[in-house]
């Protein structure tokens, strides 16, 4: 029997079967590994993950590897979106070792976890110069065996060194400058730089969706950057004409392994998808929208939310074909059994999806993404909030996860039912989200620690790494700065700038992985500004009104009903502001608010000043 039946994710169930002696994340596997005085083998992935499926059948299926693993060390299996925490502190390791990062990641460690070596994938035979999966544990469990004291003097440097850098990202921050509006279009101008002329994106190969970073750009297009806005417009156009797009079933795949956009690798995402969503429907390119919000509902919708993704690999003549499903068209997938989906509900990556949804909602997006998002967001509070107020990261079928939620989960979800009650005029969304961003108040750097990481004494180093999704730290102040502006409490202000001024050097420095701190920051260094307007009926100043959303500005558009009901939640700038038996705009900055308008030139007269 192994000690991965009944876990919880996919991915660890997908080796079950092995001979590998694997252990599940926790105590007891370092506890054996100091029994046996014997390196620790840590092998990070994810179910959709290719490679990681490649690597699994090559090696760890050979029972003969899986006696060479069982004799020379204790093997752990983890999945990287059970626990992300883990996944971040040994990819920082694994940096000492590898330019090579991603998944599946090796990492080898002392039984305190401390890693002495680190590789992505390794094959089962040398190939191309890289050593085998074989060569590398001999390697590494001779050195363990006869050069212990070296082993454990570098292993210990290196987690000295990331502890040292953790503090240092902190300290003096509390006078961080934050840029000015002037100082961010030089992030555009860099961004800009960055372009592939070529062939669209950004970079060589691989090719990201970058979605932080373009929702960075189209917000400064938004406000007035002609530059930014048609950056935004090329980089998108790309995306959908490419082959990173299913142009049968809609959504997008995770990457191209080529600069020109061929060759995807084909697992699709929620997360990319969900920030693909917000900046397709921004851009008023409907029918691009449109097919993320069918693969949304048609694939990615298990029980009342949303799985993580959906894999590459199908089963074609009895074979895994890697990416053979999507190269069929319409017909020729007839008949065929689609490639699985990873039915793990994230909180943190359904909170990008609604807020994703919101969007769409706003747009006009067919496909009714208002109501998938109203139905998603219901679920979640239901099953994924829990008695006592704090969130569950992740269930499947059912059960809930035992991983502590991190803050990306917190800030997600906080965002997207903000935005999504917002644009639906929803006061249950706003009341949930303002509570959730009170209920870790003071404990933003440490919601979520690792219980084993906390006792083995690691300081994880905040991670914003923002290429294809917004970080916690983003996610969370973004949260904070709409519910500041909601409740009229600007202290909520300053937990946002507590919590970015360590990374503000950072982004500004490599803004194509930091879109979503840009984006905050952005939305910081602009004059606040509301735009409400309450109407029981239809009102051209609800179009002219949400025309104007740019950073900095919120845009509220609710009944007068709903706007009752969102004051009683406690969207505090609405107070004196509920009456919609005439159609009335207010243009407020900081909640002083200039005459109610009742026109359509009105509005705009103001707007304009």
């Amino acid at each position: 029997m192994s000690r991965l039946d009944g876990a919880l994710s996919p991915y660890l169930l997908s080796h079950a079967h092995q001979s590998v002696d694997w252990f599940p994340w926790g105590p007891d596997a370092f506890a054996e590994a100091a029994k046996r005085d014997c390196p620790v083998m840590i092998s990070l992935g994810y179910s959709t993950c290719h490679w990681c499926h490649v690597m699994s059948r090559e090696s760890f299926d050979d029972p003969a590897m899986a006696e060479l693993l069982n004799q020379k060390l204790v093997a752990i299996k983890v999945d990287r979106e059970e626990h992300p925490e883990v996944d971040a502190l040994y990819m920082a390791q694994a940096q000492a070792f590898t330019d090579h990062l991603g998944w599946p990641l090796t990492v080898f460690t002392t039984p305190e976890g401390a890693a002495f070596y680190a590789q992505t994938y390794l094959p089962p035979e040398p190939r191309g110069g890289q050593p085998s999966l074989t060569q590398v544990v001999e390697a590494v469990t001779t050195a363990w065996a006869e050069k212990r004291e070296d082993v454990l003097e570098s292993s210990r440097a290196l987690v000295g060194a990331l502890a040292d850098a953790a503090e240092a990202i902190g300290k003096d921050s509390r006078d961080q400058v934050f840029p000015s509006t002037e100082q961010l279009s030089v992030i555009v101008d860099a961004l800009i730089a960055q372009e592939d002329i070529e062939f669209g994106g950004f970079g060589g190969a691989p090719k990201f969706p970058v979605s932080p970073a373009l929702s960075f750009l189209q917000g400064e297009g938004l406000a007035g950057s002609e530059p930014a806005a048609q950056l935004v417009a090329r980089t998108l156009e790309t995306y959908a004409r490419s082959d990173l797009r299913d142009a049968v079933e809609g959504g997008f795949f995770r990457y191209s392994t080529m600069r020109d956009f061929s060759e995807p690798h084909y697992e699709r995402m929620l997360y990319d998808n969900a920030g693909l969503l917000s900046l397709y429907s921004r851009q008023g390119d409907l029918d691009t929208a449109a097919g993320i919000v069918s693969f949304l509902h048609s694939t990615l919708l298990v029980e009342g939310g949303f799985g993580s993704a959906q894999d590459s690999e199908s089963i074609i003549e009895g074979l895994p074909s890697e990416g053979g499903y999507y190269l069929l068209d319409a017909v020729g997938r007839e008949g065929l059994t689609p490639p699985k989906v990873d039915d793990k509900v994230i909180t943190g990556w359904n909170g990008l999806a609604l807020r994703g949804l919101a969007d769409a909602h706003l747009a006009g997006v067919p496909g009714d993404p208002g109501a998938l998002g109203d139905q998603v967001a219901t679920w979640l509070l239901d099953h994924h909030v829990r008695d006592d107020g704090t969130l569950v990261r992740l269930s499947r079928r059912g059960i809930a996860g035992t991983a502590p939620a991190t803050l990306e989960d917190y800030g997600a979800l906080s965002l997207g039912l903000l935005e999504l009650g917002i644009a639906l005029g929803e006061a249950r969304f706003v009341a949930e989200a303002l509570r959730l961003v009170e209920s870790i108040a003071g404990e933003e750097l440490t919601v979520g620690r690792d219980k084993v990481m906390r006792e083995k004494g690691f300081t994880p180093r905040p991670d914003i790494q923002e290429g294809a999704s917004p970080s916690g730290i983003s996610l969370f102040s973004q949260a904070l700065v709409l519910a500041a502006t909601l409740r009229g409490d600007y202290g909520l202000i300053e937990r946002a700038r507590g919590l970015l001024a360590p990374h503000v050097s950072q982004a500004m420095l490599t803004p194509l992985g930091a879109g979503g701190i840009l984006q905050v920051l952005a939305s910081l260094a602009r004059e606040e500004r509301e735009i409400i307007v309450v109407a029981d009926g239809p009102s051209d100043m609800i179009e002219i009104a949400r025309r104007h959303r740019t950073p900095g500005t919120l845009v509220l558009c609710p009944t007068g009903e709903q706007a009752q009901q969102m004051l009683e939640a406690g969207v505090e700038i609405l107070r004196g502001r509920t009456d919609g038996s005439i159609a009335t705009a207010y243009v407020c900055h900081r909640g002083v608010c200039q005459l109610p308008a009742q026109s359509a030139e009105a509005l705009l007269e103001q707007l304009q000043q």
